[in-house]
Formats: structure tokens, sequence, C-alpha cells
């Protein structure tokens, strides 16, 4: 394993390029990344990088968001095959109909999204700032894509707007049900329940944290509880242990 991490760090010296690695990314992946982080912060990062090749090891809508960045650097995936099926769950023709049937409303699109569909809508979000960009739109009607359980978690937060759902999801995020995590945490009843809200809303519902990958990171680090139950992609666990060591985390 140290000779494939030594050929990793001469080949990037060797082409110039920069290694950049989503927190759900197998360990092994993470510990020869220069970057490491959730989708936003990626996309933020190849924006300022001086590398002429950027190597996005996660799914394709990330390297498309790093593409639209630095359209003269390249950008490659290692698995082209890397896909989120979220990303592809909502269309053009679906957000023309909703435009047509309600004029005052804002189509605010979740970053987990394709290029594409980013395209037709008005307005990017993340899972971090979805709410405060949804609070500070005029538009009293909210056409939240793809994710319907981010746009329900969302919706709850701001009751004074309008919100239509779409009927995409997270397939991992949607597989992880209250009964798992009531079950976990009767095997762990000091420990605190940090969820995506790509969850489904009766998990969320058990929630002490509710929150992006990156927020679930940093709750964990300044919480002084010392057990967690984590209810979102096993990728992140490395990160968890890695900056707590002294904390245990368990999951569903």
């Amino acid at each position: 394993m140290e000779d494939k991490r030594k050929r990793v760090q001469e080949l990037k010296k060797e082409k110039d390029a920069v290694l950049m690695a989503h927190y759900y990314v197998e360990q092994e992946v993470q510990e020869v990344a220069d970057y490491i982080g959730d989708s936003y912060y990626l996309a933020k990062q190849a924006a300022e990088v001086e590398a002429g090749t950027i190597v996005l090891c996660g799914v394709s809508f990330m390297g498309e968001s790093a593409k639209v960045l630095n359209e003269k650097k390249t950008v490659l995936l290692p698995d082209a095959l890397a896909d989120c099926p979220m990303a592809h769950m909502a269309g053009a023709e679906q957000i023309r109909k909703v435009r047509e049937a309600y004029p005052s409303a804002a189509v605010v699109c979740y970053v987990n999204s394709t290029a594409e569909l980013k395209r037709n809508a008005d307005v990017c979000v993340t899972s971090a700032n979805a709410l405060k960009i949804v609070k500070a739109l005029p538009n009293p009607v909210i056409y939240f894509i793809p994710d319907e359980h981010l746009g329900r978690f969302i919706a709850a937060q701001v009751p004074e707007k309008k919100f239509l759902f779409n009927e995409g999801f997270c397939p991992v995020h949607k597989a992880i049900t209250a009964k798992d995590v009531r079950r976990t945490m009767e095997m762990h009843p000091n420990a605190q329940v940090l969820v995506h809200p790509e969850c489904p809303e009766e998990v969320t519902a058990l929630a002490d944290y509710t929150g992006s990958t990156s927020g679930i990171i940093h709750y964990a680090c300044e919480c002084p509880a010392e057990e967690f139950i984590i209810c979102t992609e096993l990728g992140v666990m490395y990160e968890l242990e890695r900056r707590n060591p002294q904390k245990r985390f368990y999951a569903v």
C-alpha cells in the first residue's frame, strides 16, 4: 500500500494534477487526496487550484461542477461509471410545467444534480445553505428539485412559503429507516443521533442534529458527547474517526 501511495504522489507531480476526494469515497482514497470535502467544498476548491489537471474522486455531477468552473483545465473521474441516481430524478419538461402552473415559483436545485438540471433552475443550493437561500428568495412558491426529503426538511422551517416537491431521493439515505435508528439507539443509549437531511422525515425526527456532511463532522467535533450514531454514507466515518480518535461512531 505504501508503494501505491508513493506512486500516486509521483504521478501528481508528473502530470501537474491535484487529487480531490469526497468524504464518501473509500478511506484509502481519502488518505492520498490533496483535498477532502463535500460536493460544495470540492467545487469551490476546483475553482481555486492552479494544477492543470483535477482528478475528482466522486460521482459524475461533481466532475461536471469542477469542469464548469474550470473550462480550460482537464477534469478526470477515476471511475467513469460513478453516478448519483438522484442527480437525474428531475427534468426540463417537469420544470417547464411547474413554471406554467406557478408563474411566481422559484426553481431551487440541489447541488446534487446534473449540469443540465442546474441550467434550468433559478438557483442552486447545498444542504448547508438551502435554508438561508430559500428564506431570502422573494418568491412565495418554491419548487425544490431533485430531492424530496431535503425539500421537505427545508419546507418545515419556512412555513410562510408554498413548496412543490419532486419525487427524487438518494437511495442510500432513503434506505435508512426509523426502525434501524431506533434499534441502534437501543444498543447505544448514550449516543447522539446525527442525520443528513436527505434521510426521510421519520429519521430526521429522531435526530439530535440534522445537517450536511460537513455540518455533521463539525457537530461531532464540537459536541462534548463521546458516542454518535451516524445516519449517512459510511465513507464519512474515516474523517469523523480521524478528527475524533477518542470518540465512538456507530452506523445504522
